[in-house]
């Protein structure tokens, strides 16, 4: 028996909860009232308050309308709050909201703006790219904006490195010989855990797709199957990694990551380049204490890709304010907005003419584009989440030694099957 929970245990957990979380959605009163000159503007993350703000104070002039940003930290309460308010008449007049198939969710049942006009006019500036345009869309029409970009990388410390006589890695061997010599030395090489709940897939999303980038996107599109030979071979990578000691234990705890990269204790920290902001809140230095690289392609001849990640900003149909959602919306990505608010995240923007401040962020993207490497949409975002939810619990129990790399992927093969016949069949 598989482990992981179903489908219909999953949406029954999630409804049990309702009624609770309508009450946290009362509490917000009359939050997405109509205020003269703002923009309300739903969002998961309290923390990001201070960037909203800057982005605001750029917004205003283009505008006219400042943002008002109203959180709900927890992940689930924000979701089951926002989705009951779509639905009545006082719908917030922007929200932030996960990519790729939560947002197909939200369009394909008609609470989402059509921005394909403001997509349209970005691409004409040369704001945004093609390549972003899969997580944002739904049947041809887009429904959302980017709200940043960020790529999967592995951090490491330049004085670390260079005191044990490595380099950053720019192959497999490369790579392989850096975590010899860093165990050697009584440091954990990679960090990796499942502490959380998502960051199980960071590592099967990274070798799957660098062993071989084109089976990644059949996989996440239900055109592949996890028991084919490129995800056991992942596994495996994955699973020798785990035996040889090369990985911090499942439950590590990702807060502790900038700091013990800073002392030593880790050797390379495989992670989203938003967390540049973490490891400079660690006192961190961008070149000097902290350097990153994209991982490795197991193979020389394999086509170098990078994992990319991005929030998208949506305007609901019901909006208090709906002329202050797309006014808002319209501007997101002008040049004086994004330098505002990318200088707060330190990581990339979504408008590929704005540099980011960070440089290692902005060496990155260098890299990116000359490598001409691929964009692959995260895990999380690249299929129905009834199928990343149940996965996500199968590689957490992989990584706690709770079940066999065939096992893993037996499950989640099994999963998707399932999954993906009940979202074809919803969308017929």
């Amino acid at each position: 028996m598989r482990p992981g929970p179903t489908r219909r245990g999953f949406l029954a957990g999630l409804g049990a909860g309702i009624s609770g979380l309508a009450l946290a959605g009362c509490a917000r009163g009359d939050s997405t009232a109509a205020v003269a000159g703002t923009a309300s503007f739903s969002n998961d993350n309290g923390s990001w308050d201070e960037g909203y703000a800057l982005a605001s104070d750029a917004l205003r002039p283009l505008t006219g309308y400042s943002l008002r940003p109203q959180s709900v930290p927890e992940a689930i309460a924000y979701q089951l709050v926002t989705q009951m308010t779509l639905q009545t008449s006082h719908a917030p007049d922007l929200i932030k909201w996960t990519s790729g198939y939560e947002l197909k969710k939200l369009a394909r049942g008609g609470q989402l703006t059509d921005l394909s006009g403001l997509w349209g006019a970005y691409a004409d500036k040369g704001w945004i790219t093609e390549s972003q345009r899969d997580t944002m869309q739904y049947r041809g029409a887009v429904y959302g904006i980017p709200l940043y970009e960020s790529y999967y990388v592995v951090f490491y410390s330049p004085p670390v490195f260079a005191r044990l006589g490595l380099r950053a890695p720019g192959s497999w061997e490369e790579l392989l010989h850096c975590a010899t010599v860093l165990k050697r030395h009584d440091i954990t090489p990679f960090v990796a855990t499942q502490a959380g709940g998502w960051p199980a897939y960071e590592w099967f999303q990274e070798l799957i797709s660098k062993i071989d980038p084109d089976f990644y996107t059949a996989l996440v599109e239900g055109k592949a199957r996890y028991t084919d030979e490129p995800a056991v071979r992942a596994m495996d990578i994955w699973h020798e990694f785990i035996r040889k000691g090369w990985t911090t234990p499942p439950d590590y705890d990702q807060g502790k990551g900038a700091a013990e990269l800073r002392e030593g204790r880790v050797g390379m920290f495989l992670h989203a380049t938003w967390h540049t902001k973490n490891l400079s809140g660690a006192g961190m230095r961008p070149l000097k204490d902290y350097d990153a690289f994209v991982l490795p392609t197991v193979a020389r001849s394999t086509k170098k890709s990078v994992i990319t990640e991005s929030s998208a900003l949506a305007v609901p149909r019901r909006a208090t304010t709906h002329e202050a959602g797309m006014a808002s919306a319209g501007a997101w990505l002008h040049p004086n907005v994004q330098r505002a608010w990318t200088d707060y995240l330190q990581d990339g923007s979504a408008n590929p003419a704005v540099r980011s401040s960070n440089p290692v962020v902005a060496g990155l993207r260098e890299n990116i584009t000359k490598e001409r490497r691929a964009r692959l949409v995260r895990y999380s975002e690249a299929s129905p989440p009834s199928i990343i939810q149940g996965n996500i619990q199968d590689l957490s129990a992989f990584m706690t030694g709770q079940t066999s790399p065939g096992a893993t992927l037996s499950s989640m093969a099994e999963r998707a099957d399932e999954e993906w016949h009940t979202w074809r069949q919803d969308e017929a």
